[in-house]
């Protein structure tokens, strides 16, 4: 049995369109309502009571173990898929997708569903052992079982993408640490939302600007929160398309905790004091300064995503680059056009496509105006969703995104 041992780039992650019969339209419309289902039911563990419990209907076992026993064709498996895979601390599902797949999101298809060994599909752990079974003109991934004939039960292959497990002991989907910091930077704000917050009114001994460890002091409506993000002014996101305003981001400054509280009911005495609460600055991407406003720090999700391709026909353009950049390359984040008003959810992937260019067709009198086709070019991975954008990292690309680029399901 060969293994192998070459360390294959991340591509984006799986879509999960079942492979229909020959010719059969009902298959082909069971992948389509399956797509998101399929995506969940994918991901394969031996089960244990401290797990997540993500209900599971007889009706969705049924569809699932139809969908992923189809299989795919061989012609679909990477030149070099190996035979086996023992998942390693440090591989996510994208890069073991890869590993066996032209197209790593067309993993459910791939995965051979035991819907009785794997009692909660939607994770996967280090020392499992992934069989490839291609009988039958279709290849199939399982989870080895004792004496299927592995030496030991493992295949010692080396990790290749460095990343870091769930709390639970999973895997990740992609590597955290790209997604993680903007979990909490990345917010879109409604109009007013930022102005009505606590802000910075003053800093420690007059300074201009704070780094970590120094004190400011806050007005405004704590919520009884103790850690803070810091913000400054709200840039408008414009739908490149319609011109409409779908929120505001803030500048993200960096973070606070709370110290002590103030005094700041003066009441109609027009000689009260004010006392401002008292912060220390924990953090800093810049230094913050009078007038930075805060904004409570939500409780990070790592566990949900699960890579795979919109359940509908998606289309629309990258908003803007996030950060000061005018062009992004692999591991940048962008914002988009649509969210959650438009059926994009965490995970779902979409390509990346290159404007057609300029041309003029040389060989006809007169000489005609041409404008090549898009070229998709990319993929993205959304990560964070709002009513009217979202959030995407960059997976691949081959040029450099820019704002108004176009994107679709892949």
């Amino acid at each position: 049995m060969r293994s192998s041992t070459t360390a294959r780039r991340a591509q984006p992650p799986h879509g999960l369109l079942p492979a229909p019969g020959p010719g059969s339209r009902a298959t082909t419309a069971l992948r389509h309502r399956t797509l998101l289902l399929a995506g969940l039911l994918a991901l394969g563990t031996a089960a244990a009571s401290a797990q997540p419990n993500f209900p599971i209907t007889p009706n969705q076992r049924a569809t699932a173990q139809q969908v992923a026993q189809a299989g795919v064709p061989l012609a679909d498996l990477a030149p070099n898929a190996p035979d086996s895979h023992t998942v390693q601390r440090g591989d996510t599902l994208w890069a073991i997708s890869a590993l066996f797949l032209k197209q790593p999101w067309r993993w459910p298809e791939l995965w051979g569903m035991n819907l009785d060994q794997i009692r909660n599909p939607h994770l996967i752990f280090p020392g499992q052992v992934l069989v490839l079974d291609k009988s039958g003109g279709r290849a199939r991934l399982r989870v080895a079982q004792p004496g299927d004939g592995q030496a030991g039960g493992t295949v010692k292959l080396s990790p290749r993408v460095r990343t870091e497990l769930l709390e639970n002991g999973a895997i990740a989907a992609i590597p955290l640490n790209l997604i993680g910091p903007f979990l909490s930077e990345a917010v879109v704000f409604d109009s007013d939302e930022l102005n009505a917050a606590p802000r910075i009114v003053a800093t420690q001994e007059g300074r201009v600007m704070l780094s970590r460890g120094e004190t400011a002091y806050v007005r405004g409506d704590l919520g009884g929160a103790r850690d803070f993000r810091l913000f400054r002014e709200l840039k408008p996101l414009v739908d490149p398309q319609t011109r409409e305003v779908l929120g505001y981001e803030g500048r993200y400054v960096g973070t606070a905790e709370y110290v002590r509280a103030g005094v700041d009911t003066p009441g109609a005495d027009a000689k009260a004091v004010v006392v401002p609460a008292t912060f220390t600055i924990t953090s800093t991407r810049l230094e913050a300064v009078v007038g930075d406003r805060l904004s409570p720090v939500p409780q990070q999700e790592l566990a949900a995503y699960v890579p795979r391709p919109p359940a509908k026909p998606v289309d629309g353009k990258i908003v803007s680059i996030y950060g000061d950049g005018l062009r992004a390359g692999q591991n940048q984040v962008v914002a988009i056009n649509r969210g959650q008003r438009d059926g994009l959810e965490r995970g779902h992937v979409l390509a990346l496509w290159r404007a057609g260019q300029q041309a003029v067709d040389t060989t006809s009198e007169p000489r005609t105006a041409l404008r090549l086709p898009d070229e998709r070019h990319g993929l993205l991975f959304v990560f964070r969703v709002f009513d009217r954008v979202s959030y995407a990292l960059i997976l691949n690309v081959a040029d450099p995104v820019v704002p108004g680029d176009r994107f679709t399901q892949p």
